[in-house]
């Protein structure tokens, strides 16, 4: 029986989740951007209105890219996770390499190759640094045994703890 994740969305839920995350996401991020690079372009005077002019023009724009990185992403994902029947850090890993390597096809073989094996990197990077903070955070959870108080450590015969 294959394993699924009861968490996570079926795969076409989840690859329109993520799209539309990465839309909002880019968007928003690429309006606060735009709002001051349009500011600081824009006459002494028409700041506010170039402010707002440069957010509508490529806000959209930015979060456009930022859905097609996210579909794509989230596509590869679920397929990896769908072929292999495992959820893991290297479904991430790869579809970050084909997600990279697909984006940058029309640049030529030479440009997909580097921006695939940055896109690999990135999210091993990623990947790597989420293993090593559950690491770090597995010992507060890790169960401990009460203290005992000084008269029954004594009883016991251990050294009452200071």
């Amino acid at each position: 029986m294959p394993h699924h994740d009861r968490m996570r969305d079926p795969c076409p839920w989840n690859v329109l989740n993520d799209a539309g995350g990465a839309f909002a996401m880019g968007a928003i991020g690429g309006g606060m951007w735009h709002f001051v690079k349009g500011a600081r372009n824009a006459p002494r005077g028409e700041r506010f209105p170039g402010a707002i002019s440069a957010m509508k023009a490529r806000a959209p724009v930015l979060g456009g890219n930022f859905a097609v990185w996210g579909t794509l992403f989230s596509t590869f994902d679920c397929a990896f996770a769908g072929i292999r029947q495992k959820e893991d850090a290297w479904n991430s890993i790869m579809s970050g390499t084909l997600t990279g390597g697909v984006l940058a096809l029309r640049s030529g073989w030479k440009a997909a190759l580097i921006s695939a094996t940055v896109g690999g990197v990135l999210l091993g990077m990623i990947e790597g640094a989420g293993v090593v903070m559950n690491r770090m955070n597995a010992d507060a959870f890790r169960p401990q045994a009460p203290l005992l108080p000084p008269e029954l450590q004594q009883q016991a015969g251990m050294q009452p703890s200071a």
